[in-house]
């Protein structure tokens, strides 16, 4: 792997660990600075679910490309051997 797409996972788990941390996050007063607090913890949300989704991408991007990789020493299978058919 690369280490841009390395960067990408941990940019990745880290949005991640964000999103759990907003998600269990105890319940907010009902006061305008909890308000002002809430709405932070949603832009940081959105902000990991976007960074979440960018890495999938370039992850995907990786396999793709990975899977494209031919294996040195690996040659094609010869074809089949003709066989006699039977009387």
């Amino acid at each position: 792997m690369t280490s841009t797409t390395i960067h990408r996972l941990l940019v990745a788990g880290a949005a991640l660990a964000a999103l759990s941390v907003a998600a269990c996050h105890k319940p907010a007063d009902t006061t305008e600075a909890a308000a002002a607090a809430g709405a932070a913890d949603a832009q940081t949300t959105a902000s990991a679910a976007d960074a979440a989704q960018s890495a999938a991408a370039a992850a995907a991007d990786a396999a793709a490309d990975a899977s494209n990789v031919a294996v040195p020493g690996a040659a094609a299978a010869p074809p089949p051997a003709d066989t006699p058919e039977k009387k």
